[in-house]
């Protein structure tokens, strides 16, 4: 059986670990020759890859392991690439959350202006990683699940319209797991989804089991009281922060009980109550860097210094696992049903066909082949129609590197109230993000600044 080998570009991250747990869980399935970790920060990937080698030498020392910060190095000799970058990491995370609560906006880090802010830094490197691969391994592709999905995926689709890569997320399969719990299944790969929308903007319009028995009744009933909170094991989104996302889908639920809903609707749907109930000194990515962060490093720091792994308390990134089966369906060609973001090309009748959607495909060695979805209803279509061109204005605005385009998408983001609100987190955006944007050309328009907010 052929092995494969795979680059993790984010090898700084504190997935990272998880993901190759999952890896090495799943061999039998995937059999892997070398692993690759790239990363620009050194220092950071240098502890989490310290950490693997242990991991690895333990647990299959056949498989060659490499940490680089060379592109040609890390991008040559491959099957996959794995791409889960963070531009600016948490600190820019903070800022992209803080800079619209400031302003009394939804501060979230894929969702209105924050989700903005960090497409703006994702898209020229995704780009790159993307470019290195078709250099060096031409051949290989880049399984892809860098955040702000959307806005990257449409860049993706504007800038390397040929290019070997699918854009991916673990939201709906995180969701899907809650949903399998509530339904009495074992797992969600045990249900049948029809799945509709753009990445963390979707809905589910049916859900059966294998049987073609409906679930939807009985998961519906279910969220209408609890959201979708359920009880999944210790090491998923047990964060304050994601349990109130996950109540809070019975609201989400409410405005249209003839669908099950992404739990991200809350911050389009919900904005009032979303910034009511945010702290502004202490948003998400504070949690993250006081929780995940400090343990997931503590712990590959005493791997490091043990040389071994013994009481470590690293856990396999369960949701990850999509990634395998991923994998997979292109290197076995065993044409898989998931959810990919796609263009839409007429699946979805009645709405943009260049739009870039979140729906189920069949993929095989060719890649994904989107399933028809029909028409959807009006009130989805509307919403989506709104925030599909914030995306396309977005990636607008990072290739022409213009103000305007920006003001538009952040005006017109469902989570904004005003354009002049919208200019003036742009402003405070634009200062924060200077070593990470392009420059941006301002308009050339008399006494613009009077519309900022005093």
């Amino acid at each position: 059986m052929k092995k494969f080998s795979v680059a993790i570009a984010g090898g700084g991250s504190t997935f990272t670990p998880g993901i190759v747990l999952m890896l090495l869980d799943n061999l039998d399935k995937f059999p892997l020759r070398k692993i690759k970790f790239y990363d620009n920060d050194e220092e950071r990937q240098d502890t989490i890859a310290r950490a693997c080698e242990v991991i690895l030498r333990e647990k299959a020392p056949e498989i060659e392991f490499l940490a680089t910060t060379d592109p040609e190095e890390a991008f040559t000799d491959i099957d996959f690439v794995m791409a889960h970058i963070r531009v600016g990491k948490y600190a820019m995370r903070e800022l992209d959350e803080k800079i619209p609560l400031k302003h009394g906006v939804v501060g979230q880090e894929t969702c209105g202006p924050g989700g903005i802010a960090y497409g703006m830094r994702s898209i020229g490197p995704v780009i790159e990683i993307l470019d290195y691969m078709e250099k060096y391994s031409p051949e290989a592709w880049m399984l892809n699940y860098s955040n702000p999905a959307a806005i990257v995926a449409e860049a993706t689709r504007k800038l390397r319209p040929n290019s070997k890569i699918l854009n991916i997320c673990d939201m709906p399969v995180g969701i899907e797991d809650h949903m399998a719990k509530i339904a009495g299944l074992n797992s969600r790969k045990e249900m049948s989804v029809s799945y509709y929308g753009l990445n963390h903007f979707g809905w589910w319009k049916s859900i059966t089991d294998k049987e073609g028995n409906d679930l939807m009744p009985k998961i519906k009933e279910h969220v209408r009281k609890h959201g979708y909170n359920a009880d999944i094991g210790p090491n998923q989104h047990v964060e304050a922060s994601w349990n109130d996302t996950f109540v809070k889908a019975r609201d989400v639920f409410a405005v249209d009980p003839d669908t099950l809903p992404n739990t991200y609707l809350k911050y389009y749907l919900f904005q009032d109550y979303v910034v009511e109930h945010s702290d502004k000194e202490y948003t998400r990515a504070n949690e993250v860097m006081d929780g995940r962060e400090k343990f997931v490093f503590g712990e590959c720091r005493k791997i490091i210094e043990n040389q071994s792994t013994e009481g470590c308390k690293l856990e396999v990134d369960d949701h990850a696992s999509y990634i395998v089966d991923l994998a997979r369906a292109i290197a076995y060609n065993t044409h898989e049903r998931m959810l990919l973001i796609v263009e839409n090309n007429g699946s979805i009748e009645n709405f943009d066909k260049t739009a870039m959607v979140e729906i189920p495909c069949i993929v095989g060695s060719n890649g994904p082949e989107p399933l028809r979805i029909g028409t959807i209803p009006q009130f989805q279509k509307g919403l989506m129609e709104q925030q599909v061109s914030v995306e396309k204005l977005v990636v607008e605005g990072w290739i022409e590197r213009s103000y305007q385009k920006l003001w538009q998408a952040i005006t017109l983001s469902k989570t904004v109230p005003s354009a002049s609100v919208a200019k003036a987190i742009l402003d405070d955006l634009l200062e924060a993000n200077k070593e990470f944007w392009p420059e941006i050309k301002r308009p050339e328009v008399e006494n613009v600044e009077a519309l900022s907010l005093v």
